[in-house]
This record gives structure tokens, C-alpha cells and sequence, in this order.
């Protein structure tokens, strides 16, 4: 008896940042049923067209003796995570042995690919996303600027869906009589209140990148350095680690300040290269916005106060 043929699932053009945010899976009950990653906005995705910078990707051997390549592409919103083994096509194996050889050089490679959702679930009920690639090719920066005007309004689209499906009674009738997608609803059920304020960032990023500032796409963030005397920090976040870590930062948005203040990103990698952990930056970034020792004329962009 032949199985019914399954068909192929669209591909959505999704940020790095509303994928990577996503904790909520689905699988149908049949061996063949494709499985789905559910979005903070309600997006449904079995298979998704990203882009960006390929930040970094290493090739590794496995316990098997097989090639895995495990690989980072940043948009401007985040990074999506991804892999290429010997599940993948020849072709893809190949590509990504001389992407290897490319980033090795130094060469900025700006990559789009049609890649299936995955996520894995661990023993303590995290969840994390990544993508396993179908089918990848090095872009032109107009091709990226493109794919990012598109990815912002598919985005724009499913927020202006997320904040109507709020003003419906969460039930299937309503919703199916409203003419929106049950995937609405089941996001609802499963993140509750969406703060849509970060959405609303990314996509401000993307645009500003994709009207005209496109070498930040394939620049990475100016680091800076500072004097050997003043030696390593103390990243654990207590005592004299935290009163460095703030004076670190402070030091980063003043020097990297060129006039419009400094983005959230490039202070957090900042502090990061220089061995403070990321959430104990984010957390002492808040702190000195609370002190008035810096302030943020507008979303996400720092300047000395």
C-alpha cells in the first residue's frame, strides 16, 4: 500500500531574531508528518529562507568519522544556527568545505539559504532552534538588500495579524471566523503577552541597513581596544567585576560614538570579547540608563550621558 504523498511546505522569510526566539514545536502523529517551529507572532514554519553574514562556520569530525559543518549566519536582528552533514546534498557538503576556506581568508561571504526548521528539547524542557540547509548560494549586497525589505514587511505582516487575533476570543470558532490562522492561536496559548517593542527594533535595524547602510552587513562591529595596564576583567558580575564592567561600557559608547550614539549589539560584543558575560552586560546596561550616567535617544542606540 503506498503512503500518501507528502507535500512540500512553504518557505517563510523569517529574521533571525523571531526564529530564534521561538520555543514552541509541533509534529503531526503520522511517521511521515512534517514538524513545525510555532513563532512568537504566530508564524507556522516547517522551512525557511534566511540570509545574512556568514559570521562564522567550522568543520569538525564526528565520533562516526563524518564531516559535520556547523555554521552561524547573522541578519541584522540575531544569528540563525545552522548544520550541514552527510544528510545534506553533496552539493551542500561542498559548498560549505569552501566557505570554510573563504572565511579562512578573510573573504565576507553574504549568504541566502532554503533551510528546514529543527529544534531539540532538552532533558530540562529548553528549547532551541536551528536550520538545516536545503539549498544555499553567496549573494550580492542588493540581493541582500532585498531579501531584508521582504523579510521586514512577511514580519510587519504577522505582527499587524498577532495585535488583531488579540481583539478575538482565543477559541477556534472565533478565530476561524475572524479568517485568522489556528497557529495564532496556539501562540497565544503559549507565550502569553508578546512584548512587540523588540519586533518593532529589528525591523528598524534591518530597514536602516537595507536603505543604504549596507556595510554593516558585511563589517563586523568595531571593537575596541584598551591600554594593557588596565589588565583583564571580572566577568562573574560581583564586587569589583561589576564597577569595571561598568566603566567598560561607558568607555565603549564613548569611543565608538560617532555622533548618532552606539548600538545595542556592537556594545554587548564589546563587553563579550573582553571576557564579561552577555547577560550580566545587558543587565549592567540597564543600570546605567537608570543612573543617567548614559541615555538612550532612541531605541537600542546608547550615547554618554
Amino acid at each position: 500500500m503506498e503512503r500518501a504523498r507528502i507535500s512540500r511546505q512553504p518557505a517563510h522569510l523569517l529574521l533571525a531574531s523571531e526564529f530564534g526566539s521561538a520555543t514552541l514545536h509541533e509534529k503531526g502523529s503520522g511517521e511521515y508528518d512534517p514538524s513545525f517551529v510555532i513563532t512568537k507572532l504566530g508564524a507556522k514554519v516547517n522551512r525557511v529562507v534566511a540570509a545574512g553574514l556568514l559570521e562564522r562556520l567550522e568543520e569538525r569530525e564526528t565520533s562516526n568519522g563524518s564531516t559535520l559543518y556547523q555554521g552561524q549566519l547573522r541578519d541584522p536582528t540575531g544569528l540563525h544556527y545552522f548544520s550541514v552533514g552527510d544528510y545534506n546534498s553533496e552539493m551542500m557538503r561542498e559548498l560549505s568545505h569552501q566557505w570554510v576556506e573563504r572565511l579562512n581568508d578573510g573573504e565576507p561571504l553574504l549568504v541566502m539559504m532554503t533551510a528546514k526548521t529543527r529544534w531539540y528539547q532538552t532533558d530540562e524542557g529548553a528549547v532551541y532552534t536551528s536550520l538545516r540547509p536545503e539549498e544555499a548560494c553567496v549573494v550580492s549586497r542588493d540581493v541582500y538588500a532585498n531579501w531584508l525589505l521582504d523579510a521586514c514587511q512577511s514580519t510587519m505582516v504577522r505582527m499587524n495579524e498577532h495585535t488583531a487575533s488579540l481583539e478575538v476570543e482565543p477559541t477556534a470558532d472565533a478565530y476561524n471566523r475572524a479568517g485568522l490562522a489556528s497557529s495564532l492561536l496556539v501562540a497565544r496559548n503559549h507565550y502569553g503577552e508578546v512584548d512587540l517593542e523588540p519586533f518593532k527594533l529589528n525591523l528598524m535595524q534591518a530597514l536602516d541597513i537595507a536603505e543604504g547602510r549596507l556595510e554593516a552587513a558585511t563589517t563586523p562591529p568595531p571593537m575596541m581596544s584598551l591600554p594593557s595596564d588596565q589588565g583583564e576583567v571580572n566577568g562573574d558580575g560581583g564586587g569589583e567585576g561589576s564597577a569595571d564592567l561598568e566603566a567598560f561600557l561607558v568607555q565603549v559608547v564613548g569611543h565608538l560614538d560617532q555622533g548618532e550614539g552606539v548600538d545595542f549589539d556592537t556594545v554587548l560584543k564589546n563587553a563579550v570579547a573582553r571576557g564579561h558575560v552577555r547577560e550580566k552586560a545587558e543587565s549592567v546596561l540597564d543600570e546605567l540608563l537608570e543612573s543617567g550616567r548614559l541615555d538612550e535617544p532612541r531605541f537600542g542606540w546608547f550615547k554618554v550621558a
